[in-house]
């Protein structure tokens, strides 16, 4: 009998964890609370957002000290240069020291990882921009290793790019390899030698990111792709993501206080977090700690950044994952409270719908975030990881923040923790491009409902290698004027959906989901927002520019024009981003969390872009454009094989690794 034959589903059973936050490491990093206290809370005035000028400066910091036991020094931070590299090989250092302990030889069984991340290398894309901006520039530009296409606008000298000679040096190269967003998965992956896992992918899905990224690793293991998964996130704190988020006032200028009234925003966190999971009965020995025995995930396809104030998009996501668990009540939600006005009303609408409950009896709802900040790709781990302590140990956890709640925010909140029996737990996680997810863990690892597994089809698919603003506009039916205060990575992206809208109809697009696969993301958005950043200051930054520093904002947008409802996100574990986004996007697509999915790889190749590849010595061919394919699971297409990963140290960069695809479709 086939597993998508069998009447029942196991779990997936976490048998390691690892963490750091504001609240210390390892368990302390998650600890849902003590019985009868109130909640505490690690968020305090930030010397350094202070000292750049910000006006609202309240951050949680995780340690300076980043213990590791399997690696021969005794702080990350000595062994790791990226501050988020070090919080994330903290997390990892404690589930490979529970491996080896308790499920001897696990390296050399097949590995599946899937981290997610916000801001991955900002703090030395940082060094980079400022570097580059600084370097000497030439009259005209020697010839660069990076073949650039004759068509692309990126392949004429552009004002300001600097030479590949003036990138050239030891100290330009050395932040030019960890200014990308995969750079410090890499880093790690490589200290603790798993660089050579090839089941492995990059979420970049802002603060869903590591959500995602667990459901993911649930799927790999759902379809027997892997025995055993890594899985979580990361994310450490920069100026360049501070000033972002305060542009668009969605910090506070005292305190979180999430679901009450007068509520005006978060504060930012760092850590990161990470699981083992294997499937149920399949430990080998290993302790299960909890168990994730549902995902779902959806997009609002309303705003880049303001939620669906239905709550209908998130709704969307929980219910899936509650269904995807089978029957039981939600004892505990942790809510993705993020304490700004919309978001919380429209959260608690959602919770109302997915628990299928109403006041008095709505479960109680633990917002995480306000006692450790917002850790963006390390929050939907590490508040799941909360969640799985407080039904696990028994503790219905407080909530932190004060005031009265606001009745169009109505949930359950508990001033003190209290002993209460749970049995389930429902993790929500929104993000930027209006992406949603959730999960939920249980304390006893009950059997799911079956999940039938259908074959995928490439369908039909587009190129582009330019875009134009009229015949954009025309197309999509959105305003020009719109349209231009998109970054180009955007409208080249929406150009290729576009394409492919033309030739299968628009409405055969609508309720799909999108993933975005990525070579080097955002680097030349993010490149032009940290230059504003320097010359103007942290607190001159331009608000409307910075949702678009985010790679799944390119997928929200398509999602938005589009009305693409199911699962969204981006993908770049390295310069082979695409085909790491056709084979999550099948992979999805396959267990039945999509109608249908498109597939969009698109890279600006813009100055920033290249010169980061010049600066490396990479040779591969490089070109600005797009391709959208629209995966489906009837057959019209070649079929796609779920275990025919990426190569992202050979294969072409970015969207040219689908060129032959699209060419077997044409």
């Amino acid at each position: 009998m086939t597993r998508s034959e069998e009447q029942r589903l196991a779990p997936s059973s976490v048998v390691a964890m690892g963490g750091v936050s504001a609240f210390g490491v390892g368990e302390e990093s998650w600890r849902a609370g003590e019985l009868g206290a109130p909640a505490r809370v690690a968020w305090r005035v930030d010397p350094a957002l202070r000292d750049s000028g910000l006006h609202r400066p309240f951050a949680a910091r995780a340690p300076e000290v980043l213990p590791l036991r399997s690696l021969a020094v005794a702080d990350a931070s000595s062994r790791f240069e990226d501050r988020a590299a070090a919080l994330l090989a903290c997390a990892v250092d404690q589930v490979v020291s529970t491996l080896d302990e308790e499920r001897p030889g696990w390296r050399g069984e097949r590995l599946g990882i899937a981290l997610g991340t916000s801001s991955g290398g900002m703090l030395i894309a940082e060094r980079f921009f400022a570097a580059r901006a600084a370097a000497p520039t030439t009259a005209a530009a020697a010839p660069t290793a990076v073949a650039v296409a004759p068509t692309a606008r990126a392949a004429a000298p552009t004002a300001g790019a600097v030479a590949p000679a003036a990138l050239a040096s030891s100290e330009l190269r050395a932040v030019a390899e960890r200014a990308t967003y995969f750079a410090p998965a890499c880093d790690v992956l490589s200290a603790y030698g798993l660089a050579g896992v090839r089941r492995r992918t990059l979420i970049l899905a802002a603060c869903a990111a590591s959500t995602i990224a667990m459901g993911v690793g649930m799927r790999w293991l759902d379809r027997g792709a892997c025995d055993l998964v890594l899985a979580g996130g990361f994310d450490g704190i920069s100026v360049f993501v501070a000033a972002g988020f305060e542009a668009l006032r969605a910090t506070t200028a005292s305190a979180p206080r999430p679901f009450r009234k007068g509520r005006d925003g978060m504060c930012l966190g760092e850590g990161a977090g990470l699981v083992a999971m294997v499937r149920r009965g399949e430990e080998r020995g290993a302790r299960p700690r909890f168990f994730v025995c549902g995902f779902g995930a959806s997009t609002d396809a309303v705003h880049i950044t303001a939620p669906d104030a239905t709550g209908g998009g998130l709704s969307r996501a929980a219910l899936a994952a509650v269904a995807d668990a089978g029957e039981g009540p939600i004892d505990l939600v942790s809510a993705h409270a993020t304490a700004t006005p919309y978001n919380d009303a429209m959260e608690a609408r959602a919770i109302r719908a997915a628990t299928a409950r109403a006041e008095p009896a709505l479960p109680i709802v633990h917002p995480f975030k306000a006692q450790i900040g917002h850790t963006l790709g390390a929050a939907g781990v590490l508040e799941t990881l909360a969640a799985a302590d407080a039904i696990v140990r028994g503790v219905a956890p407080a909530a932190a923040g004060e005031g009265e709640l606001d009745p169009e925010a109505a949930v359950q909140l508990l001033a003190s923790s209290e002993a209460r029996s749970m049995g389930r737990a429902l993790k929500l996680s929104a993000a930027f491009g209006g992406a949603n997810a959730s999960l939920v863990v249980s304390s006893r690892g009950e059997d799911r409902p079956a999940r039938a597994r259908s074959p995928v089809f490439v369908t039909a698919g587009a190129r582009v290698v330019d875009h134009d603003l009229a015949a954009l506009s025309e197309a999509t039916g959105v305003a020009r004027d719109r349209l231009a205060r998109l970054d180009g990575l955007c409208r080249l992206g929406l150009s290729a959906v576009a394409a492919l809208a033309a030739k299968v109809g628009r409405e055969r697009l609508r309720g799909a989901g999108i993933v975005a696969g990525h070579a080097l993301a955002t680097l030349d958005t993010n490149d032009a927002f940290d230059a504003r950043k320097r010359s103007r200051g942290p607190t001159g930054v331009e608000p409307r520019a910075f949702p678009a520093t985010s790679p799944n904002a390119v997928a929200g947008e398509c999602a938005i024009v589009y009305k693409l409802t199911g699962p969204s996100f981006a993908t770049g574990a390295g310069l082979d981003g695409a085909t790491e986004a056709l084979t999550c996007a099948a992979e999805l697509l396959s267990a039945g969390d999509a109608s249908a999915m498109i597939v969009l790889a698109a890279d600006d190749a813009g100055p920033a872009s290249r010169d980061l590849l010049a600066a490396i010595g990479s040779t591969r061919p490089f070109e600005r454009g797009a391709v959208a394919l629209l995966l489906t699971t009837f057959e019209g297409g070649p079929p796609v094989d779920l275990d025919a990963l990426p190569d992202h140290d050979r294969a072409p960069i970015g969207h040219l690794a689908l060129l032959p695809l699209l060419a077997s479709i044409s």
